[in-house]
């Protein structure tokens, strides 16, 4: 078989969707079925618009949390507290044991540590100058 090695900075939605369909149909045979599932929470002001949110998802018994923000105005206010123990009580409704996230902003680094997250890791320089900490915690059934 002949191949051919492409690079992009625009890859085609369906390129994308075949890949992921295809690692997910790897893993699920190699570790079982992962069971993911999108998990967001978002505060909004009075008018609708949001404020502050989490985004991320379940999967093999973790809560994984990929997007973490909170609008400057509102900061210091424990929003960031609130939502991820709406995200961490989900997750445990739908059976995770566990959760984990990183970040390369020290002030949130230590928002995560008052939540129960401990560091497992670090990149150092990345990006240059700081360094991207990954934090988790253990869920403990309500």
């Amino acid at each position: 078989m002949k191949t051919t090695l492409e690079i992009t900075a625009e890859p085609l939605p369906r390129d994308l969707a075949f890949l992921g369909e295809s690692l997910t149909a790897f893993n699920d045979g190699d570790v079982g079925a992962s069971a993911r599932k999108a998990l967001a929470v978002f505060v909004r002001d009075d008018a609708g618009a949001i404020v502050a949110g989490i985004s991320g998802y379940t999967a093999w018994g973790w809560l994984y949390v990929q997007w973490l923000w909170v609008d400057e105005k509102l900061r210091g206010r424990r929003i960031a507290a609130g939502m991820l123990d709406a995200a961490e009580r989900e997750a445990v409704a739908r059976g995770c044991k566990a959760a984990w996230i990183d970040t390369f902003n020290p002030t949130a680094a230590k928002v995560y540590q008052r939540q129960g997250y401990r560091p497992f890791g670090t990149l150092p320089d990345f990006p240059v100058g700081r360094s991207r900490i990954f934090l988790q915690k253990h869920l403990a059934p309500t």
